[in-house]
């Protein structure tokens, strides 16, 4: 009997012929794109657990909505207000991972969502968003893409990190491309190129210094912001780990903030298996907040997942919570665990309005 060749063994030669195809050299959001969703064989495209508390079940990392069902509750308090001021009754989810997040709102809107339309390019997650979500029918239907007006409140729970981003290391006082090439036994190597993109911050000092730019994700934030603006009634909101411009770029983040995760563990080395791990990059939420705009769209907030939280609401529910359920969602809201590095922030057609998750600690003026 033969042996199946792994997922890596694979898309290290769908690679292999990539780079050949482009004339030996792929930027390293080419490579990005394809480990984590080309089809089949990507890190979201294939089957693996991926979402879970603990290593033990197989899982790779775990999201707010899996670490507590108070997270979705919480939020489920902004999403309805929401609802309210824009007069829709649609909800959007994109990277809905396991669905846990999409139960979570149903549960706590319940009839106030006519419609929630999840927007998810794995086909293997669909199938187990699928299964989670079949007790609420035909509420829930699924899309491939964006359609050109859309009305309603979009989410994203880490969403925005796993979109392919490019890398730029200064290096001698010159900028150049880090991408990904072969060396001369086939194995994936870095290779940097002259090119003629920066920072959109100055960089102080002459240090060396590697960090990443997002194209992609500020591409798809103005496609978004376009066909809500077109609807004129909308509003959404993105919970992720990130900064502002100024904070994402300091001189002191010299190795930028790409990262790998596999089994609950953390890993710099983003060439090593691919296929196998999750890639992701620090969100630059000054760039979402500009290509929001750019497309129409007003920012609405932007505050910490702690402040936000308290300020929809997790206090009470803390406080009517059993002691194993406040332990867990104690995660979500302390400084060293994900309180302060996850960030949200909140978009909206028209003039913003006060929002509840903003009420309080609203840092729109550090963007």
């Amino acid at each position: 009997m033969t042996d199946t060749p792994s997922v890596t063994t694979v898309l290290q030669t769908r690679l292999a012929q990539a780079i050949a195809a482009a004339g030996g050299w792929i930027g390293f959001d080419r490579f990005m794109a394809m480990a984590l969703y080309e089809p089949g064989l990507g890190y979201y495209a294939h089957g693996s657990a991926k979402f879970g508390a603990l290593p033990g079940t197989g899982s790779d990392f775990v999201t707010a909505p899996e670490l507590s069902p108070l997270f979705g509750r919480a939020l489920a308090a902004q999403v309805a207000e929401a609802l309210d001021h824009t007069g829709t009754d649609t909800v959007w989810e994109f990277g809905a991972g396991s669905g846990a997040l999409a139960a979570q709102l149903l549960d706590a809107l319940g009839p106030r969502v006519r419609r929630y339309t999840i927007v998810d390019l794995s086909g293997a997650l669909r199938v187990r968003q699928q299964a989670r979500l079949a007790a609420w029918g035909d509420t829930v239907v699924w899309a491939d893409r964006l359609p050109d007006v859309m009305t309603g409140v979009v989410v994203g729970n880490e969403v925005l990190d796993a979109m392919p981003v490019q890398l730029l290391a200064r290096v001698s006082g010159q900028w150049r491309e880090r991408g990904v090439a072969l060396d001369a036994a086939g194995r994936l190597v870095w290779q940097d190129r002259p090119t003629d993109l920066q920072p959109p911050v100055a960089i102080a000092g002459d240090q060396d210094y590697l960090t990443e730019i997002h194209p992609q994700g500020q591409a798809f934030v103005r496609t978004l912001a376009a066909a809500l603006a077109a609807g004129g009634r909308g509003a959404a909101f993105f919970i992720d780990y990130g900064f502002p411009e100024q904070e994402y770029w300091h001189p002191q983040r010299s190795e930028g903030t790409l990262m790998c995760h596999r089994a609950h563990r953390a890993d710099a080395d983003a060439l090593a298996d691919p296929g196998e791990k999750d890639i992701t990059a620090h969100v630059d939420f000054t760039g979402v907040a500009l290509a929001a705009q750019d497309s129409g769209l007003s920012v609405l907030g932007y505050t910490s997942q702690a402040r936000f939280l308290l300020n929809c609401g997790l206090g009470p529910l803390l406080d009517a919570a059993d002691l194993p359920t406040r332990a867990q969602a104690h995660t979500l809201v302390a400084e060293h665990e994900m309180g302060e590095l996850f960030k949200v922030i909140g978009l909206c057609t028209g003039e913003p309005w006060d929002a509840l998750g903003f009420a309080v600690g609203d840092r729109s003026h550090r963007l």
